[in-house]
């Protein structure tokens, strides 16, 4: 049951008896459909007051053409201020694989945008499945102009190579707002956008985040303002699943931290989970029940939370009730080709195993950014590392140091609930391919300080480095686990496609790498940024020219050129590759010097690289390519969104079971040379 939320097709179609008047400055917010099934979708818009006039209810029109002379269903719907004059309807009895054409119309005639949408083909519809995935769009520090690229290029694509979805993978927004006046030198080379200014939020350090639901949506509001973002939603049905942002830059369940300020944070959680349901058009569950018009939030008070069962999930009721009150994780079908399962890599972590205070024991100042890989396993296994056997010790740089996790249990990044769904959900999976739309990616990134030359800084420690960075990364243990699983269960066409790097990645996902067993179980694409900064662009700017061995990071040939990253080198090759081109600009000699141990699951790195990425599902095989764009400092005024940087497409042939999974790179355009 939804209510009166529900626009049905019975079946034929009539033209529009609606007058309709555009006006775009009535629905500033534009419109948007999501988590389309072959019958039916989810469409939104927001139609706020605007000087003394409120509408009270708006009727939607749903049509086989975009001059609405075939309508198919048509509803009304209530506006409330409870939810933030957002509208939800849900166009059901649709045809699947089919476009569809959608209107908002208020008491006056006054009208949105028209928007377009898509329904999936029918369960057992093998034709071929495109999508684009992105993740991590910074209005305050960038621009959205990967969105009027996909844009472009779709419009003027073939009917059959036009994209079907945007798989959004999260930080759909960042809470954390710095105010141009604030900080009049911007961030890194950026101008900051004036975009939001926080009726009720808090100062920390220099920069502000929301407290109440009044800023939460006050911060998506800003977002949608955007045109290129405005103008994708309007085009694509969105399937959305958050990342960390959305509520806190380094919160999970309901707690925030702040350095090494941990506070109970439930009615923040509460707050951001109800100003995602009402600005995103999913297909949510909330314990106030399936209404599309209100969200009931549940009433929790901000309690200290210091009983966690074993999974590290925090037990005391205000935290559990915040959690609750929105359930992100879920699957969606396209045909026979793909199943899409989403995971919350938030809601139900444990406390992050390796952001601890001991880990600045194994911090070498020589070694910016590496923690010897040893230590951060250890961490992360708790007294299940090394099958049980935890060491009292780690040694580093010479020194004995304690481990503080010896007696800990291991470190989850989904809780136990939802790995047991996620895992229920791949083993049950007929579909050809399965996908798992993850926020974090789980490729390992590591360098190999251990096989420096001669006379450079000693290291420290017992082998290789870890880059850490709090995602699966550094979450061996349950991302074993999971891979175990996937291979016991034989398993094919499993594929995973991540965000939160600020980086293109493409690779092998294996529970282990050398000198340990390296088997891959699927292949896996990470998507570089919309438009927040990544790991180059601020080695930039905050790797002192004093490092040792800075040239592993960054080459600079002359005071006045750009620096050029081997950082990718580094992590895809090895340190006598990065140092190698950083010495003589070859390379060639360069890629000669890789260590094969290092990375056999990568082929493909850019720690720098926005953009997004597309997806193309056959019945034989998966076809991803990335779309790299320069840094998005400010919007671009060209119809296509700018210059490309490069185009590289990865595929892979649906392997059988017993068989080893593989890929073929073909570079189309640009020359991603350090990447490779």
């Amino acid at each position: 049951m939804l209510g009166a939320s529900l626009a049905f097709s019975q079946g034929g179609t009539r033209r529009s008896a609606h007058a309709w008047h555009e006006r775009r400055d009535l629905y500033p917010e534009g419109v948007a459909s999501g988590d389309p099934r072959p019958d039916s979708v989810l469409l939104w818009t927001r139609r706020p007051p605007v000087k003394g006039d409120a509408a009270q209810r708006l009727t939607v029109e749903i049509a086989e053409d975009e001059a609405f002379a075939r309508v198919v269903a048509t509803a009304q719907a209530r506006l409330t201020d409870t939810s933030d004059w957002t509208c939800r309807v849900l166009a059901g009895g649709l045809a699947p694989a089919r476009v569809y054409w959608y209107r908002f119309i208020d008491e006056q005639g006054n009208g949105s945008r028209i928007g377009r949408t898509l329904t999936a083909p029918a369960n057992r519809d093998s034709r071929s499945v495109r999508f684009a995935f992105v993740s991590c769009q910074n209005a305050n520090q960038g621009a959205q102009n990967a969105y009027r690229r996909m844009i472009y290029e779709d419009e003027r694509a073939h009917p059959d190579d036009r994209l079907h979805f945007v798989l959004h993978l999260g930080d759909f927004i960042y809470e954390i707002v710095w105010y141009p006046d604030e900080r009049p030198q911007g961030y890194y080379d950026r101008r900051l956008h004036d975009i939001v200014r926080y009726s009720d939020g808090e100062k920390i350090s220099d920069f502000h985040v929301p407290t109440t639901i009044a800023d939460y949506r006050a911060v998506y509001r800003a977002y949608l303002h955007d045109p290129d973002l405005q103008d994708a939603r309007a085009r694509w049905p969105f399937i959305c699943i958050w990342d960390n942002h959305e509520y806190s830059w380094l919160g999970y369940q309901g707690i925030q931290v702040f350095g090494s300020d941990v506070r109970a944070a439930q009615t923040r959680k509460v707050a951001a989970n109800q100003a995602w349901w009402e600005y995103q058009p999913a297909r949510v569950k909330k314990p106030g029940g399936p209404s599309l018009v209100t969200f009931d939030p549940p009433h929790v008070t901000d309690t200290p939370i210091t009983d966690f069962d074993e999974h590290g999930l925090g037990q005391e009721r205000n935290n559990l009730t915040a959690i609750a009150s929105l359930t992100g994780y879920r699957s969606l079908k396209w045909g026979a080709n793909v199943d899409l399962f989403l995971t919350d890599q938030h809601s139900y972590r444990s406390a992050d195993a390796t952001n601890i205070p001991e880990a600045g024991e194994f911090f070498n100042r020589d070694f910016p950014y590496f923690l010897p890989e040893e230590a951060i396993e250890a961490f992360d296994g708790g007294r299940t590392y090394n099958e049980g056997h935890a060491p009292a010790v780690i040694r580093f740089a010479g020194k004995d140091i304690p481990n503080p996790r010896r007696d800990k249990p291991a470190q989850s990044m989904l809780g136990a609930e939802q790995k047991a769904w996620f895992l229920a959900q791949l083993r049950a999976s007929r579909a050809r391919w399965k996908i798992w739309g993850n926020s974090l990616a789980t490729l390992a990134w590591r360098a190999d300080p251990q096989n420096l030359p001669e006379g450079a800084p000693s290291w420290g420690g017992a082998g290789y480095a870890t880059f850490g960075g709090s995602d699966w990364s550094t979450a061996a243990t349950e991302r074993a686990e999971i891979f175990q699983a996937i291979r016991n269960a034989g398993i094919t066409g499993f594929a995973i496609v991540a965000g939160d790097r600020h980086a293109f990645w493409a690779g092998l996902p294996s529970a282990s790498l050398p000198p340990r067993a390296f088997e891959p179980v699927g292949v896996e694409f990470v998507v570089g940024s919309v438009s927040a900064p990544g790991v180059i662009e601020a080695a930039e700017h905050r790797l002192p020219q004093d490092t040792p061995l800075r040239e592993m990071y960054l080459a600079q040939r002359t005071v006045a050129s750009k620096p050029e990253p081997t950082i990718n080198l580094l992590v895809r090759h090895g340190v006598r590759a990065a140092l190698e081109y950083a010495r003589s600009g070859d390379i060639h000699k360069a890629r000669a010097l890789s260590n094969p141990d290092l990375s056999p699951h990568l082929s493909f790195v850019d720690l720098g690289g926005h953009g997004y990425a597309t997806v193309r599902a056959t019945p034989d095989a998966l076809e991803t390519e990335f779309v790299c764009i320069p840094r998005p400092v400010e919007r671009s005024a060209e119809p296509d969104g700018g210059p490309l940087l490069y185009r590289i497409s990865h595929r892979a042939r649906l392997w059988k079971r017993g068989e080893r999974p593989s890929m073929e790179q073909r570079v189309l355009e640009g020359t991603p040379a350090l990447s490779i």
